[in-house]
């Protein structure tokens, strides 16, 4: 690997180990929903509720923020909203009531919101169209190491210093990155890439039918992610009966590890099919609509004898899904390249969070009235469902 390239991967994987942060402190209150269900005696609507606080907010600014970044800079976008997520979970392990827990879950929403746009943004900047996806992949081992990390650091944490105290040491490790990014950024900073788009005007983006309908075609292939990402503790406790620990420590670490092989698979195999000379984005979409035929394994998880069987279930899931997640991320960046890579971006982010505004209180109302069966049945077509939708938009000009 020539020289150039090489610094830019390290660059790039500098800035994607943001992303563990970003899913540790927003997945410590998953890993957590056991203990705050008697802690603040509320029921599955409520914990809904405090999802859709966060993904309200998430949605409403990731625009802004992937305007701000793109005005601004990788490097002091990078830096603030670490900063800012980073102070807002220290904060919430001083949450005195239902409510001010629910105040800092909106603000955490606000400040996450240009995480993804920060890595979009990255992938842009430093990487060349055939490794963006394997770039996104990358980010998702950083997602899939902090989603690994929050259950098992909740318990031990928990253990010792109480449930607060988890929140606390969640926000203090992104004050460790920061000036490891700082320093990485100046040494490297990103360079030109070869074949990169000019900038489009942002109303020629809005008049994209490719771009409105990945946006949408995102919203309903992420439901699963949303799934797999808030709830296995909860769904593994109330379906087969064991308690937060045993959920945590023996099985709701292993998922993000398949998710982490998916992401990684789905960008090696776009990478080569690129390579072959086909169209990027014709590439991740072929790749994304056989995958989701695997991520249909959802709706059979509640059905599982075991809990390891269920979790078994889970990770084909997510394996699958996320061979979907790295293409679909990096088309925004095919389409508008580095110029528009984070406002791009926080479209897709936005769209997930409105999902989950509407996904996260049917969840938790559904798991106490009628149980998991419905609720995994109902999302695991939606994957297929994006997939077949995008393929048609790309069928026809643009």
């Amino acid at each position: 690997m020539p020289e150039t390239r090489r610094l830019r991967w390290i660059a790039v994987s500098v800035l994607f180990l943001s992303s563990a942060l970003n899913y540790l402190d927003r997945s410590v209150l998953s890993a957590l929903m056991p203990t705050l269900r008697k802690e603040f005696g509320i029921g599955g609507a409520e914990l809904g509720t405090l999802i859709a606080a966060f993904s309200i907010t998430y949605a409403v600014s990731a625009p802004l923020m992937g305007l701000l970044i793109d005005r601004f800079g990788l490097r002091y976008g990078a830096s603030f909203v670490v900063g800012f997520w980073s102070m807002v979970s220290i904060g919430t392990g001083f949450a005195g009531g239902f409510g001010s827990l629910m105040a800092f879950r909106a603000m955490l929403g606000l400040a996450e919101s240009g995480g993804i746009p920060c890595t979009g943004k990255g992938s842009a900047a430093y990487l060349e169209p055939r490794d963006r996806a394997l770039g996104s992949a990358i980010s998702q081992i950083g997602i899939s190491l902090g989603l690994s990390a929050a259950p098992i650091l909740t318990e031990v944490v928990t253990a010792r210093f109480g449930w607060r105290s988890t929140f606390v040491v969640a926000g203090l490790l992104g004050f460790v990155w920061l000036p490891i990014w700082l320093w990485t950024s100046t040494r490297i900073p990103p360079g030109q890439i070869p074949g990169d788009p000019p900038k489009v005007p942002y109303g020629d983006m809005f008049r994209d039918r490719r771009f409105l309908t990945l946006i949408a075609a995102n919203g309903l292939s992420m439901t699963v992610y949303s799934l797999w990402t808030t709830w296995p503790t909860l769904f593994l406790v109330n379906t087969f009966g064991i308690t937060q620990e045993h959920a945590n420590t023996g099985f709701v670490w292993i998922p993000p590890i398949f998710a982490t092989l998916g992401g990684l698979s789905g960008g090696l195999l776009a990478q080569r099919v690129i390579k072959e000379g086909i169209d990027p984005a014709a590439a991740r979409i072929r790749i994304s609509v056989i995958a989701s035929v695997f991520v249909l394994a959802t709706g059979v998880a509640p059905l599982a004898g075991s809990p390891a069987l269920a979790t078994a279930c889970i990770c084909l899931s997510y394996f699958a899904l996320l061979i979907m997640s790295v293409n679909y991320y990096s088309i925004p960046l095919d389409l508008f390249g580095v110029g528009r890579a984070a406002f791009a971006t926080s479209f897709l982010v936005s769209i997930y969070g409105f999902m989950q505004v509407f996904l996260a209180p049917l969840i938790g109302r559904w798991s106490d009235a009628a149980g998991w069966q419905p609720i995994c049945l109902f999302v695991s077509v939606l994957p297929l469902t994006s997939a077949l939708l995008l393929r048609s938009a790309f069928r026809r000009p643009a």
